[in-house]
């Protein structure tokens, strides 16, 4: 075998990951709150960059020089547009008015101003209150507390008495058994009967095992039953009604979908983002930089940068609104008869509908949303598998479970279906699916089994 070298020229095709290219995939990602944060970050850092609600301001030659030797040919803390503290005019924000709730502590701690409880006992009632969790139980025991604020366990006990009876009703007590009491004796409904099913068999009835509680008590099952629905309506939670960090108050939809002479039109929302343009200052800026070779260059980086980025949002407008409207033309029965003419649809189809790739369609969907007649629907949700039906055309697993709502919803509670006879029944309607996937769907929909439906 003989070696040696040769020149060869090959050519060969690659996709370069430019920083210019990973900002505009990372923008695409982006829902409208993450981008509206985006953009403020970008304005405060370029000072080519101005929004129309931007006022422009003159701009010192010597001292943008001095910021620029400073931070070593990249100005990051340069902010043109600067307001001065004492304007009279200042930009206000929807989050300044967003609407205060108050929290479960709050709102007992306000009680327990105007109850009985006075000095020493109102310490130890504002003791107990923080210990109470966001829904509503209290998260030590009576002699914890007792220890803790050096009393004796009479005296918790009774300012325990006066906390529940505040609102919301059934907060601080100790255990679901209790929580369910308190609301009942607040109602008047607290019976003996109940009180003993509550204490000794609230997992029989969370299984419906009506008959069997009927037949250990020596009651008819349409008494037990009616207990039962008593029970059901409870709040087993009464703090969760009120705020706490966990909270999601709201989705901000980035598509909008309406019905205008027939047709449904699509329309991003771009309230909130501001529109983005080169600042008119940039050209007297250049015109006075040309002898400066240092700063002419930072400001023809600035201004490539900020072009990039209004293309870039530009880009990502053009494809959320292409990937909505696919989505609208293949789904079209959806909008017009509802969730059960949902079509199983995947990545790959729209992609090629829309002509991109998949990955692109990917990020255009993952966090927005869509609103249209039927509410606010993230757009991951018109993505589903599915099965084939007799006829040949596609059902989406969304459907299907519509399908099954519905013939639950229709069935006799007091002989429910079973996950077998609703395979069946779908049958019928040439969807064929196994007892199996019937119950698997059910459980998605938190419907219980046929057991755990039946009424007495």
């Amino acid at each position: 075998m003989e070696l040696g070298y040769e020149l060869t020229i090959e050519q060969t095709q690659k996709l370069a990951m430019t920083p210019e290219l990973i900002q505009a995939i990372k923008i695409l990602q982006f829902n409208n709150q993450e981008l509206n944060e985006y953009i403020e970050n970008e304005l405060m850092e370029n000072p080519v960059l101005e929004s129309e609600k931007t006022e422009s301001t003159d701009i010192d030659i010597d001292e943008l020089r001095d910021k620029i030797l400073e931070s070593n040919e990249e100005l990051y803390s340069y902010k043109q547009w600067d307001v001065a503290a004492g304007d009279e005019e200042k930009d206000f924000s929807y989050e300044q008015y967003v609407a205060f709730r108050v929290s479960l502590t709050e709102h007992l701690l306000v009680q327990l101003q105007f109850s009985s409880l006075k000095g020493r006992d109102a310490a130890i009632g504002r003791y107990m209150i923080e210990c109470i969790d966001d829904n509503g139980y209290l998260t030590m025991s009576v002699d914890e507390i007792a220890e803790v604020m050096d009393t004796d366990t009479d005296t918790v006990e009774r300012i325990l008495d006066v906390i529940q009876t505040f609102d919301p009703t059934g907060v601080g007590a100790r255990d679901l058994k209790e929580c369910l009491i308190i609301q009942l004796a607040s109602m008047g409904e607290l019976t003996d009967d109940v009180e003993y099913i509550i204490n000794n068999m609230l997992d029989d009835l969370a299984e419906n095992r009506i008959s069997s509680i009927a037949r250990k008590m020596g009651l008819k099952s349409s008494d037990v039953q009616e207990i039962a629905d008593k029970i059901k309506k409870l709040e087993p939670k009464p703090g969760r009604e009120y705020d706490s960090d966990h909270t999601v108050k709201y989705v901000i939809p980035d598509i909008y979908v309406d019905k205008i002479d027939g047709e449904y039109v699509v329309t991003t929302n771009e309230s909130g983002t501001p529109h983005l343009m080169i600042s008119s200052y940039y050209n007297k800026l250049a015109g006075e930089t040309k002898e400066n070779e240092e700063l002419n260059k930072y400001l023809n980086n600035r201004l490539n940068s900020a072009i990039w980025l209004m293309r870039s949002i530009e880009q990502r407008k053009k494809t959320i609104y292409n990937v909505a409207n696919a989505i609208i033309r293949y789904q079209q029965e959806f909008f017009e008869k509802g969730e059960r003419f949902l079509k199983p649809l995947t990545l790959k189809q729209i992609a090629e509908e829309v002509g991109v790739h998949e990955s692109t369609v990917s990020r255009s969907i993952n966090g927005k949303y869509m609103q249209c007649a039927m509410g606010v629907l993230e757009l991951k949700y018109f993505f589903t598998s599915g099965i084939i039906a007799d006829d040949g055309s596609g059902v989406s697993s969304n459907s299907i479970k519509s399908m099954i709502r519905e013939i639950v919803d229709g069935e006799n509670p007091k002989k429910p279906y079973s996950d077998l006879k609703i395979a069946e029944m779908l049958a019928s309607e040439g969807i064929e699916i196994s007892r199996r996937t019937v119950a698997k769907y059910r459980d998605d929909l938190g419907i219980q089994s046929s057991s755990r439906r039946r009424r007495f």
